[in-house]
């Protein structure tokens, strides 16, 4: 890699999970838009076969008359063949199968325990971690023995225990998670200002937020556009449609997209706290009691639904069906941008241009009373090889009661994925919030038929 005329020649991307058919074709489509960077992406996939069609596929991109850089795609057949060398490393994976997931997510049901994702909190989100950690310990190993430089990019779920694990693994390393739930909270700011003060059009960037909590539980301490604080702005938005929910601009089949919400709950947690929710519904819910997700119909109650594994599945079959029009000319590359900021954070670390977002990284004191060396989101600055947490301060004392409960039971989950301590495991499973409901004796029958569900994903000390 160099730079020539604030342009970055022969960057090296290993792409850990290079058979996505999702947040791959978005960053490919990113990086053939901007002609500030070009290079080679090493696609690196267990299914070698779903990396190589990735590769085609890549290559119809770059070589698009919209693109505007050229980039190689190679298959990697080892991760270290695919790490050594890298600048950058991007971890995108699906951690097992989602029969998997289905565990995850449908077992706790015959208990009346519901989720909406179950991919970050919640017995789902906790057994999704005791697989997944382990990959990326043996990640982060491989990191540090042929790519110690690299800058890590995470994108896979449970976020904060994958960023955690690739600390735990290699204290060197230089990882940083991405989420775009913040994104989704100015857009829906930027329709506040048209709502209730008529101004029209204002980018989410040009809502300035100072970001504070955990990944998928982030609120905004302060928030403002130009010179006016949204805070009252947002207050009386709240009061205005928090028993409805805010539903212009959706069809009247819109509780069928199983990602939308009425913002209903972000409305109650700000009249409940005075601080706003900065995730979607479908995440902050699984945070909290089982105030929103008691059952299916409070859930839609309150403006959202419960994603069933079913709908993944059924989505994968139709993402591998598109991927072979892609693959056979059927249909065009996509040829937009995906509305991430991956691209351009990796731009502001080769030193093309500062910016601040929101990012996932350990807590070095820009939230103080949160754990040093937590993982925790809030905004930072990137610049050339480095990201400097921006201080976002103390988090508010009720909120900071619900996110720190969180913050222990992900250092207790961290701990026993190592260790395959089941009693800490155990213990850190009831503890969720989700899970209040549920005696110990049901509960731990529970935690034993989970795990026995993903037991040939798990390392050989869960099986002693």
């Amino acid at each position: 890699m160099y730079i020539e005329n604030k342009q970055a020649k022969d960057v090296q991307v290993a792409y850990i999970g290079g058979g996505s058919r999702g947040w791959a074709w978005g960053f490919m489509t990113d990086i053939a838009l901007d002609k500030d960077v070009e290079g080679c992406v090493r696609l690196y996939d267990i299914d070698r076969d779903a990396a190589e069609k990735n590769r085609i596929i890549g290559e119809k991109i770059s070589g698009h008359p919209k693109a505007v850089s050229h980039w190689r795609y190679t298959v990697a057949d080892t991760l270290p063949n695919a790490l050594t060398g890298a600048d950058f490393v991007i971890i995108s994976i699906l951690p097992a199968t989602f029969d998997e997931m289905e565990s995850d997510v449908h077992a706790p049901e015959a208990l009346g325990v519901y989720q909406s994702v179950g991919d970050t909190v919640g017995p789902g989100g906790f057994m999704r971690a005791m697989r997944t950690i382990p990959m990326f310990v043996e990640i982060a190993q491989a990191i540090r023995d042929y790519a110690p430089d690299a800058w890590v990019i995470n994108y896979t779920n449970p976020m904060s225990l994958c960023v955690a694990a690739l600390y735990h693994a290699f204290p060197g390393i230089k990882a940083f998670g991405c989420c775009h739930e913040v994104f989704g909270t100015q857009k829906l700011l930027s329709a506040v200002l048209e709502d209730m003060k008529g101004i029209a059009g204002v980018p989410r960037q040009d809502i300035h937020v100072t970001v504070q909590g955990i990944n998928h539980f982030t609120w905004f301490s302060k928030a403002s556009y130009q010179d006016t604080d949204l805070f009252p702005v947002y207050r009386a938005f709240c009061e205005k449609y928090h028993a409805t929910g805010f539903l212009k601009g959706k069809d009247d089949n819109w509780m069928n997209n199983m990602f939308d919400c009425s913002h209903r709950v972000k409305m109650d947690l700000f009249l409940k706290y005075g601080k706003i929710a900065a995730a979607g519904d479908r995440h902050l819910a699984e945070f909290m009691p089982p105030w929103y997700l008691k059952d299916p119909d409070t859930a839609r109650s309150w403006g959202f639904t419960l994603t069933p594994v079913s709908w993944r599945k059924q989505d994968l079959k139709d993402r591998l069906a598109r991927r072979e029009r892609l693959l056979t000319g059927q249909e065009e590359p996509p040829f937009a941008e995906s509305g991430e900021e991956g691209h351009l954070m990796l731009k502001a670390l080769l030193g093309l241009g500062d910016m601040v977002t929101n990012v996932n990284i350990p807590n070095r004191g820009q939230i103080p009373n949160l754990p040093l060396g937590a993982i925790v989101e809030t905004n930072a600055l990137f610049r050339r090889d480095e990201i400097s947490p921006v201080y976002a301060g103390p988090m508010d004392g009720n909120i900071l009661a619900l996110t720190m409960r969180h913050v222990i039971n992900q250092q207790n989950a961290l701990r026993a994925a190592c260790t395959y301590d089941r009693g800490l495991a155990l213990a850190a499973f009831l503890n969720d919030p989700l899970m209040s409901r549920v005696d110990w004796a049901d509960g731990e029958k529970l935690f034993d038929r989970m795990i026995r569900a993903q037991i040939s994903w798990l390392p050989e000390g869960w099986r002693r």
